[in-house]
């Protein structure tokens, strides 16, 4: 029996903070050889940090990689342990994303990344090249520094295996996982039983099934170990990178890290009967004759034995459950170590969130009071580092530190509940109920003599005072006056986030919480520059079902049980008058659902539907509940709000991404701002449609179509709306 010990880990890193990076890669590999490992993966371009995006294209970045991977080489650290160790390199003028194995202070081999992830948040190319020779390995000339520190004057660079006494080995890069020409096929050919892939893996909501089964089913397949890395935590960005770091063995996972953690380093360990993987092969037939006779992939031989053999104490590690988190713990926990990890770097003293009593702000002040649990989970459980930064954030003095999260949040969260005259009795309760249950240092501050005094100013210089709606007024003099009342929130947020610590004798500043959801920030249901502006947004990216969920959730798992009227409440902005006869409501301002702009969402974005395709789709998907100009007329409407609005992209606050439709416009959905939105072309072939649908007179559910053989009105892309969720609406943040 060859048994070996190997070890996988969450690295917790910060793009371009080179001391810490190199101070948890130190850490990580320390711990995996206190553990018995002789194999160690890290995190994809762990040196770095992932999100360094344009700082790759600095000569400086990967010199000081280089300087790491010194330091590392010229300690014990590898002494006995294989580690792969990710960086970029420039090789013949040109950057890849690689992977560095080092064994014994020497450098084995040098593997660059085949398939770059290049959609959605990703933008790989704009920095590395991909290595497309699949044939050969080639002689890497080291920089004079290190061949002089490691007396090493090449190494094999390219794509290959490297091939022990006992063991062979090879790598993948986080992307390669998930082609469908995948590496490690021609590498298991070629008789490769461990494969270590160092990813930079971002999370979404009901993400992590995919990565599982595809890390399952690599070795499923073609038998193996697979060893997967992964960065965790905020590195500088709106993403949250969501660990989980794992090992499989031949279709089973066998260990499996944390998705959401405060950790900054987090190893796993497992021991592999590799016999195992030989006896799984050796029993599939057809892979044993596709085996026989493809084409051998290039290998760097090592005369050095890794495995251990069998005695009784050492019994290989069995399979386990998985463990994955529902959608609502995933909204909790995901921004909730985001927003820690963004508020002890940033060096803010704390949040101040405008707290409005209603859905989206009150999910934003339960997702901080979850961060001060995990804190205080963390502390008890006796990670020193969080119970450092905690003691630091909130001011504790010698001797002192936290010890519940109410009184943590009393120290660095503040909230404000900003009425006026349209505001309600109810939505102020709720706001305090929920302020005192999280524990954090509230306000109820009017500022009815702010707007008064604008309006005032107003009449002033044009001899005209503007008027609600409903006592009179225009649509342009009743908008006016609700953009005033969300702007005045917005600088008086920044005021008090700038000035309380000052009133309270802290020092530092706060930052300002945004708590615009990603179904208003696609419609535009927001006043540009009001309190959607903000210096971070942790819900920016999470749709209101799935907050409307999470409030259901937290008011039960978090304790917050004010929560459960504010999810029950009706969605409204108050920013018009109360009336007997009238109530603002948010949907009938949108003319569309919540659930309806999910819908949209999804179609824009997942499934690429212009209006045209959108319509058809729709047609399908609501036939029998609405006609096809019924259908047209919703679709028309939503391009016409999303052109209008889209302009607010460009100054939405950075949220943290979790939503695959989010229309943010930085890096992941990259739209032009400036639209005809009146989309003449596309609304005139939506009209033909229409037209042709009411000739023709075949109006039918589509079920009756299929089952007289028919297809039923679909587009190019095909329905696809299996995937769309369903749902009421939810309520909407008063503010």
């Amino acid at each position: 029996m060859r048994l070996l010990r190997v070890a996988t880990c969450n690295l917790n890193q910060w793009a371009m903070d080179f001391d810490t990076n190199l101070r948890h890669v130190k850490e990580s590999i320390v711990q995996a050889k206190a553990a018995g490992a002789v194999v160690r993966i890290g995190p994809e371009l762990e040196l770095t940090g992932y999100g360094c995006e344009d700082h790759f294209l600095e000569q400086d970045t990967a010199t000081h990689a280089w300087e790491c991977l010194k330091d590392i080489l010229s300690g014990d650290y590898t002494d006995n342990i294989l580690c792969s160790i990710g960086m970029p390199i420039i090789f013949k003028s040109v950057r890849y994303n690689c992977q560095v194995f080092c064994l014994n202070r020497k450098i084995i081999m040098i593997r660059p990344k085949i398939s770059l992830a290049n959609d959605g948040n990703y933008r790989e190319f704009r920095w590395f090249s991909a290595w497309t020779f699949k044939d050969e390995l080639v002689d890497f000339q080291l920089p004079i520094d290190i061949s002089e520190a490691i007396s090493q004057g090449t190494v094999p660079f390219g794509y290959g295996y490297i091939q022990f006494l006992d063991v062979s080995l090879a790598a993948e890069t986080c992307e390669e996982l998930f082609t469908a020409d995948a590496p490690r096929i021609a590498l298991a050919f070629s008789g490769v039983e461990v494969f270590m892939n160092a990813s930079g893996s971002h999370h979404q909501l009901r993400k992590l099934n995919l990565r599982i089964d595809s890390i399952r089913d690599a070795t499923r397949l073609c038998g193996g170990v697979y060893m997967y890395a992964n960065h965790q935590g905020c590195d500088g960005g709106r993403l949250y990178y969501d660990g989980c770091c794992c090992i499989a063995v031949n279709g089973d996972m066998v260990a499996q890290g944390s998705q959401f953690s405060l950790k900054d380093v987090e190893v796993l360990d497992a021991l592999i009967d590799l016999d195992a993987v030989s006896s799984y092969r050796a029993c599939v037939s057809s892979f044993r004759e596709q085996a026989s006779h493809v084409t051998k992939v290039p290998c760097v031989k090592v005369p050095y034995k890794l495995c251990q053999t069998f005695h009784n104490r050492m019994v290989p590690t069995d399979p386990i459950e998985i463990m994955y988190h529902c959608p609502e713990e995933e909204i909790a926990f995901g921004p909730s170590c985001w927003l820690w990890d963004y508020l002890r770097r940033s060096r803010a003293a704390g949040f101040l969130l405008p707290l409005s009593g209603g859905a989206d702000s009150s999910s934003v002040a339960a997702i901080v009071g979850c961060m001060c649990q995990l804190v205080l989970k963390d502390i008890e459980k006796g990670d020193e580092q969080v119970k450092a930064d905690a003691m630091r954030i909130g001011q504790y003095k010698d001797g002192e530190f936290p010890t519940d999260s109410r009184e943590l949040a009393k120290r660095l969260f503040y909230t404000v509940y900003m009425g006026t005259e349209n505001s309600s009795e109810d939505t102020r309760s709720r706001a305090k109920r929920l302020a005192e249950e999280i524990g954090s240092f509230h306000f109820d501050v009017p500022i009815d003599s702010v707007v008064s005094a604008f309006l005032s100013l107003f009449e002033r210089f044009t001899g005209k005072r503007p008027r609600y709606k409903v006592d009179g007024g225009s649509h342009t003099e009743n908008l006016g006056l609700q953009n005033i009342q969300a702007r005045i929130r917005m600088v008086l947020a920044f005021m008090m986030a700038s000035l309380m610590p000052w009133v309270h004798n802290k020092s530092g500043f706060y930052l300002v919480l945004g708590s615009s959801n990603v179904d208003e920030g696609l419609r535009g249901y927001l006043t540009k520059y009001d309190c959607s502006s903000a210096d971070i947004n942790p819900i920016g990216s999470v749709s209101k079902q799935d907050l409307r969920a999470f409030l259901r959730w937290a008011a039960v798992h978090l304790q917050y049980s004010s929560l459960a009227e504010v999810e029950a409440a009706p969605p409204t902005a108050e920013l018009e008058p109360i009336r007997t006869d009238y109530n603002q409501l948010d949907e009938v301002d949108m003319g569309m659902t919540y659930e309806e702009l999910s819908i949209y969402g999804r179609l824009r974005k997942i499934f690429r539907c212009g209006p045209v395709s959108m319509f058809q789709n729709l047609c399908h998907r609501w036939c029998g509940r609405l006609s096809p100009s019924e259908v047209a007329d919703k679709v028309k409407h939503f391009f016409k709000y999303y052109a209008i609005n889209r302009h607010k992209m460009t100054v939405l606050t950075p949220s943290y991404h979790a939503e695959s439709y989010s229309p943010e416009d930085n890096r992941f959905d990259l739209r032009q701002f400036l639209y005809n939105s009146a989309w003449p072309y596309q609304f005139r072939k939506i009209d033909e449609l229409v037209q042709d649908i009411d000739k023709d007179g075949k109006w039918e559910d589509p079920s009756d179509a299929q089952l007289r053989g028919h297809r039923g009105v679909r587009s190019a892309q095909g329905s696809g709306m299996g995937v769309v969720a369903a749902g009421s609406a939810n309520p909407s943040a008063g503010f």
